[in-house]
């Protein structure tokens, strides 16, 4: 259905009304409403705008990484007297404040 040259497929979409570029960039970051991250490196991405609506098409490298809250960074390392890697090491190996902190003074 789809021709498989690029060159094809743009004069295709231009046919049908919609506009494509591809975008430069080094890296996405889509933030979840949870905390998780979706990082994506080194990316293609595609814009096409169809009508006035964009969409856009990504693909690259994927990867997750929970977000860190810095109130909780600050709050372990108060707490604990530890530097902030040493800190945000335990929040993501224990998941809680409360147990970051009672891991980093045992």
């Amino acid at each position: 259905m789809f021709p498989g040259n690029p060159r094809q497929m743009q004069q295709m979409l231009k046919q049908m009304g919609i506009k494509s570029r591809e975008i430069d960039a080094n890296k996405v970051i889509i933030e979840g409403k949870d905390g998780t991250n979706i990082i994506i490196e080194q990316p293609s991405i595609t814009e096409m705008d169809m009508k006035g609506e964009k969409n856009f098409t990504i693909a690259g490298k994927v990867r997750e990484e929970t977000a860190i809250n810095e109130e909780d960074v600050s709050l372990i390392m108060e707490a604990t007297n530890v530097k902030r890697e040493e800190a945000i090491k335990a929040l993501k190996e224990e998941g809680d404040v409360a147990s970051a902190i009672v891991k980093l003074q045992n």
